[in-house]
């Protein structure tokens, strides 16, 4: 039977692409429908699209087949935003207030819109995350209601290059597919694997996948600090490559003997590892190679948190994706950053239904598309797919029929975190901001002329000519009415 209510997410990997459909339940679990996965691997690099058409044709065929399993049309779907060229950068908006002044919310927004309207060099601000504000020499989560004579926003920016943003944007134009809401993946990551206490206390969330490593620094229940490195577990395959074998040898051989950490006094040095019945490499030449590039991952996370939170990350680190799977990762990350409290989630911490051999996994892999499809809140679902009307397997256009289930147009400052705007939505909210200056412009204009106008008409009455006719009459009224 045909499901009538779902909400579909992809996320956009480098090595795959996932689509997967899924129920709310009324406690508070997710019902899995149906996954699909596809490779990406020669059109999305490091979480970045560089082949247009490609990426459309994939998401059309994941369209498709997530259709045929559900047997009913999808009208939209909820998209996570990563990549490469993703980065947190801090700003600070000042405004001077008159003395004895009360902190408005109006005044909040406007510090808001500041902030949003900064330009960055070929980046685009993808979301702005609150820090605190400061008024006086206090730090507060909400300023609104403290009388201040100065009032301070510090806000963490989160920027994309404005080709990539463009990008991603344009193949779901030219897929024909309806965009629900983009998220930014690392956020609804963090959501679904991150405990409340881990946030508040202080953690890193090292998201290790295929091209790309992702850390996020939370401190206070805040995002402090997200960076994407272009460094990920294929590096390693790469590497095992170099000793004459092919990736896909290399790959099945990392995770055979792959170990993050080895102790020198484990390895063996007359031991030799199989490629294939006819070769063989010395166990300690793969095992350097699998730890210095292993080891550069982690430095360069290590690098990427703030010194200032070197000492608060009492949540300890958490590690997730792919590459968190490899053996003895706990003990390399502490033995680098000297952080003893280090976590691997495997998993959301959702209930998750589903027999899919993917999610029974647990292997942190899908722990991003589960993320995005827990912050899904829109009907998804269309008409019934007749399966019969197509034999060919050829896509029909899918239609951009407004249902009442659509979102309407939001600003900036009404945006929740980690929601970034399309841009078909930014530019109908542009519109939109540019119709309501029209009419305050329009306003503004009647409004002056009628002043000028009363101004003009008192003018003339008190000018002496019209005084001189004014008396005039006053003293031919007094004659007319004395005779």
């Amino acid at each position: 039977m045909a499901a009538k209510e779902f909400i579909v997410a992809i996320e956009l990997g480098s090595s795959k692409m996932t689509g997967i459909a899924g129920q709310k339940n009324l406690d508070g679990s997710i019902q899995v429908l149906a996954v699909v996965k596809e490779n990406s691997s020669s059109f999305i690099r490091k979480g970045v699209v560089y082949n247009i058409d490609k990426t459309a044709q994939c998401l059309t065929s994941i369209i498709r087949k997530l259709e045929n399993q559900l047997k009913t049309e999808i009208t939209q779907v909820y998209v996570g935003v990563g990549g490469q060229s993703i980065r947190s950068v801090r700003n600070v908006i000042t405004k001077d207030l008159p003395s004895e002044t009360i902190v408005t919310q109006d005044m909040v927004i406007e510090l808001m819109d500041s902030n949003r309207s900064m330009t960055y060099q070929d980046q685009e601000i993808l979301d702005a995350a609150v820090q605190e504000y400061k008024v006086g020499s206090q730090l507060q989560l909400d300023p609104v209601g403290i009388q201040a004579t100065r009032l301070e926003g510090n806000f963490l920016n989160i920027l994309e290059r404005k080709a990539f943003y463009r990008n991603l944007n344009k193949c779901f134009e030219a897929a024909n597919i309806n965009v629900a809401e983009m998220y930014l993946a690392p956020l609804a990551l963090a959501d679904s694997v991150l405990t409340e206490a881990e946030k508040r206390s202080g953690c890193a969330l090292v998201d290790i996948g295929a091209d790309t490593t992702t850390v996020s620094v939370y401190s206070k229940n805040i995002l402090r600090h997200l960076a994407v490195i272009p460094l990920g577990s294929n590096n390693i395959t790469k590497d095992i490559a170099t000793l004459q074998m092919e990736e896909s040898d290399a790959e099945k051989m990392k995770l055979k003997y792959g170990s993050a950490y080895t102790d020198n006094n484990d390895i063996d040095s007359d031991l030799k590892y199989s490629i294939d019945p006819e070769r063989q490499i010395e166990s300690r030449k793969f095992i350097e190679i699998v730890e210095g590039r292993l080891e550069e991952i982690i430095e360069n996370v290590w690098y990427q948190i703030p010194s200032e939170y070197y000492d608060k990350l009492l949540g300890g680190i958490i590690l997730t994706g792919g590459g968190s799977n490899m053996k003895n990762i706990e003990k390399a990350f502490s033995n680098h950053t000297h952080v003893e409290k280090i976590r691997i989630a495997k998993f959301v911490t959702q209930t998750i239904i589903s027999n899919n051999e993917m999610l029974k996994a647990h292997d942190g892999t899908m722990n991003t598309v589960l993320g995005l499809l827990a912050k899904g809140d829109i009907n998804c679902a269309g008409g019934a797919v007749d399966l019969n009307a197509d034999l060919f397997g050829t896509q029909k256009p899918a239609t951009h029929t407004t249902t009442d289930t659509t979102r309407p147009i939001r600003q900036a400052t009404e945006t929740p975190a980690g929601v970034i705007r399309t841009e078909a939505e930014k530019k109908a909210a542009e519109e939109e901001k540019r119709r309501q200056q029209e009419e305050e412009d329009r306003l503004k204009r009647e409004e002056e002329l009628r002043k000028k106008e009363e101004e003009e008409r008192i003018r003339k009455e008190n000018s002496p000519l019209n005084k001189f006719w004014k008396n005039i009459k006053k003293f031919g009224k007094t004659i007319v009415e004395e005779e």
